[in-house]
Parts: C-alpha cells; sequence; structure tokens
C-alpha cells in the first residue's frame, strides 16, 4: 500500500463557528480516532487532493505538528450545494495490528466470455480486507481470463496472500453477460444473484 504524508495543523477550538471560519479558508477540519486518544485537526483542502480524488487507497502519515500517526480514510463529507470538501474522518493504525480497509479492485486478462462476443459487469470496484497495513497491496488483482459467458466471479472463488477478505463469499464481483442480452437491459442471472446477496 502506498504512503501519503500530510503536514496537519491542531484545532484548540471544536466549535461550530471555528469549523465554518476554517471552510471559509478553504481549510478542510477532520478527526483521527482508533488510538490512545481523537485528535481533532485541519489542512488546507489542496492537501487532501491526492488522498481524495483517486482510485488508489493510502496509508497517510498526519504530522500533527511534529507528532506522527499511521491512519487510513474512514469517510468523507461533501459540502450539499458547492460540493467542497466539507469533513474528514480517519482511523488510526498501527504497523503491528491488523486493519480493515477497502482495496479498489482491477480486472486482469481478456475473458473468453468478452472474445465470444459477452460483455463484462463489474458488480464491485472495492472490497473490505484485513490484515496487516505493510501487507496491504495497492490493488486486489481478479483474473478474468478463464470467464465465459454467463460466468460469474464471486469473492468466495477469491484469495490473497496474508489479507482476510471480509465481504460475504457469496457476494458477486464479476460477470459476462451476453451482448444481446445485456443490449436487452434483461440481465436477469447477474441481477438475480446481486440481490441474493
Amino acid at each position: 500500500m502506498k504512503t501519503l504524508s500530510i503536514k496537519v495543523t491542531k484545532r484548540t477550538n471544536l466549535g461550530k463557528q471555528n469549523s465554518k471560519l476554517l471552510r471559509s479558508q478553504k481549510n478542510v477540519p477532520c478527526v483521527m480516532y482508533g488510538g490512545k486518544e481523537n485528535f481533532h485537526f485541519y489542512a488546507h483542502e489542496n492537501d487532501f487532493k491526492n488522498l481524495i480524488y483517486t482510485n488508489h487507497v493510502y496509508k497517510v502519515e498526519l504530522d500533527i505538528e511534529g507528532s506522527k500517526h499511521l491512519a487510513v480514510l474512514k469517510d468523507i463529507q461533501f459540502h450539499p450545494v458547492s460540493d467542497a470538501l466539507y469533513h474528514i474522518d480517519f482511523v488510526e493504525i498501527s504497523e503491528n495490528k491488523p486493519c480493515v480497509v477497502s482495496l479498489p479492485i482491477t480486472l486482469s486478462g481478456t475473458s473468453k466470455g468478452v472474445l465470444a462476443g459477452g460483455k463484462i459487469s463489474q458488480k464491485r470496484r472495492y472490497l473490505k480486507v484485513k490484515g496487516l497495513v505493510n501487507d496491504m497491496p495497492e490493488v486486489l488483482d481478479v483474473d478474468i481470463t478463464e470467464l465465459n459467458i454467463g460466468g460469474t466471479i464471486k469473492v468466495g472463488n477469491l484469495k490473497y496472500d496474508k489479507v482476510e477478505l471480509l465481504d460475504p463469499a457469496q457476494a458477486l464481483v464479476v460477470a459476462v453477460v451476453s451482448s444481446r442480452v445485456s443490449a436487452k437491459g434483461l440481465t436477469t442471472v447477474v441481477e438475480a444473484e446481486g440481490a441474493a446477496e
């Protein structure tokens, strides 16, 4: 997993007026929990762009006025009208203790079903995994080479070294549907399996 370092400033006033003032200055109020104590801090919205606007998942090194903490992104809030960053939640992690993160899925290979005229239907873009942060891969590779038309790959079909998949084993990840069925919008089998999840 990639590491991203962000220098932030600790908040001393946690009131709504202070949060409003911070946002007016293009700063983003944040909180980090999960460690010995909760930390409230802020940084300029530009400092979070590489963390927010990407498919990658980062191990974040937060420098809170000289005190460094490892964390992962937990939740993001955007302003309902302007869509500006409004608030970010982090969870503190340790390199020696397992943590839970959602990692992006990448599809590799060319499906036999696609070569035969089928179309890929990807139902999940991320999977929740548990493991040591230094053992986390950057992405979860799913090989679709052997997937024929009508074929599916579920969470239970996947396995990765040193990390445990936490999503339900029957959860559908990807399927290949016939182009004729796809064109008519009748992905019955795939949708039925998705509903069952």
